[in-house]
């Protein structure tokens, strides 16, 4: 596993009101496609880089929440941001 970073609003939803909770392991997706697709979830690889990207992936600004999480890296968004089949807060 990997330590990743996920994005969420105060509600701790995501795209299109995708609620998470903490412990619970989500997935697995299939893994196929685009990475912005339903076969991934999205995470970053690092704090600072989730919070500099957010304005232009998940727009969440003062609302966000910032979580630890943890799943191996499927697709890789040129450093941007990460693909997981299956992640878990």
């Amino acid at each position: 596993m990997t330590t990743l970073y996920k994005l969420t609003d105060a509600k701790m939803r995501t795209h299109d009101g995708f609620q998470w909770e903490l412990g619970k392991t989500y997935g697995p997706l299939s893994g196929e496609g685009e990475l912005c697709g339903p076969g991934f979830f999205h995470a970053y690889t690092d704090p600072l880089l989730a919070v500099l990207l957010d304005p232009i992936h998940a727009r969440f600004g003062k609302t966000a929440r910032l979580f630890e999480a943890e799943g191996l890296i499927a697709k890789n968004d040129h450093g941007l941001k990460v693909g997981t089949r299956s992640l878990t807060l």
